[in-house]
């Protein structure tokens, strides 16, 4: 070994090309950050600190890092009125609170989303907004009236900043398999739901996979979960090329499937940068997660299927036309994502995602990739079609467990 390859010269070169590689995702996507604002109305920290000194019936609150089971006991053991009286009061806490009653969650972020409707109605005339402040003002009261309509389950709202929000469609207390949709890039309250190209956001991607599922085993007892309770990167620039906000968002991740009521069997829809978040996560997975699925993926912060450490099965997909094709799928000094999880190597089951057309088609009706999003939603593996390249996805599938 060379005197160079020993000293520390290897490391600034190292980092020279991760810097490089971030330089030209700049050059050919723009720089992006995250805009800050005060949001009106008390903010999850306030929440919280009005709930650290509450009490009822005489008992104190418990800590909302608790445990899911020790939040689900304390709840149990107050009963259904005290528990609506404290989804009332706090719902800022009730209504993002792993291990409470989902109804109750359900319940607390009606309250949520009301009083941030009514603070975002008083800032719509607010003299000193300029014109970009009114119309995002206005694009708020739009999305909390939506999100308020009768029947949707709302099951994690903060209004806080640029907002998030998850959304579940079907009986997830009765559910016993559970599809959770884990988007990428530019998600936020804003953006949660869209009406032009409808499918490439959670809401709609939810709604497409959940009538899918539906269609797929109609007497399934599925649930969806539009999850964008995280904060994920503005544009495809330098948060996106590093693994900071996936780092943030697994934990949550992983908080919200060990979580969730029952027993089901959990099935994760990893798209664009959430596929990222799902690699973290991967290792920490409860064992209920038996699928994990990445479509269009920029990596998963692994060199191989196996690095993920998980029990579950790995699935990838990406349509012909995907330009996420194009970006460089190494990590170097932080910088990138890894092993493209569709070559050859990754060594993840690779599955058709024919019609898909572009980089967020993937939820489209009509397509190979939602009916094989279906089809690993409600288990059916022998209705999968695998990519052409890969004949062997299903080998060992049907022995029962995770491969």
């Amino acid at each position: 070994m060379s005197s160079f390859d020993s000293s520390p010269t290897l490391t600034v070169w190292r980092m020279l090309l991760a810097l490089a590689v971030v330089f030209v995702l700049l050059a050919t996507t723009g720089w992006t950050t995250i805009r800050h604002q005060r949001t009106p109305g008390p903010t999850r920290e306030e929440a919280l600190a009005a709930w650290t000194h509450g009490r009822i019936g005489g008992r104190a609150l418990p800590d909302p890092a608790s445990p899911a089971r020790t939040i689900a006991a304390f709840f149990a053991a107050v009963g259904p009125a005290r528990g609506a009286a404290l989804a009332d009061t706090h719902p800022l806490v009730v209504g993002n609170l792993n291990g409470a009653p989902v109804t109750l969650r359900y319940r607390a972020n009606r309250v949520s989303l009301a009083r941030a409707l009514d603070a975002e109605r008083g800032r719509v005339d607010d003299p000193r907004l300029t014109a970009d402040g009114r119309h995002e003002a206005l694009r708020r009261v739009h999305r909390f009236t939506s999100l308020m309509r009768p029947g949707r389950q709302i099951l994690a709202f903060d209004p806080t900043g640029t907002g998030r929000t998850a959304e579940v469609l079907g009986d997830l207390t009765r559910a016993r398999r559970v599809s959770v949709i884990v988007p990428g890039v530019d998600t936020n309250l804003l953006t949660f739901q869209k009406t032009a190209r409808r499918y490439s956001a959670p809401a709609g991607m939810a709604e497409s996979l959940y009538a899918a599922e539906r269609r797929a085993d109609p007497r399934a007892r599925t649930a969806v979960i539009a999850w964008a309770d995280y904060t994920a990167p503005v544009g495809v620039g330098v948060e996106a090329a590093i693994g900071r906000l996936a780092a943030n968002g697994a934990v949550r991740l992983v908080d919200l499937t060990t979580a969730l009521p029952g027993d089901s069997r959990v099935t994760l829809f990893c798209h664009s940068y959430g596929s990222v978040l799902c690699g973290v996560a991967a290792d920490r997975l409860p064992a209920r997660v038996t699928d994990v699925v990445v479509a269009g993926s920029p990596g998963m912060r692994a060199e191989r299927a196996e690095d993920l450490r998980t029990r579950a099965r790995v699935w990838a997909m990406r349509d012909a036309d995907d330009w996420i094709a194009d970006v460089p799928h190494l990590e170097l000094g932080g910088v990138g994502h890894g092993t493209d999880p569709v070559a050859p190597e990754f060594g993840a089951r690779l599955l058709s995602a024919a019609g898909a057309a572009g980089h967020t088609g993937y939820f489209e009706p009509g397509t190979s990739s939602l009916a094989n999003f279906a089809a690993l939603g409600v288990g059916a593996y022998g209705a999968l079609t695998c990519a052409s390249a890969d004949s062997a996805c299903l080998d060992g599938i049907f022995g029962g467990t995770p491969a």
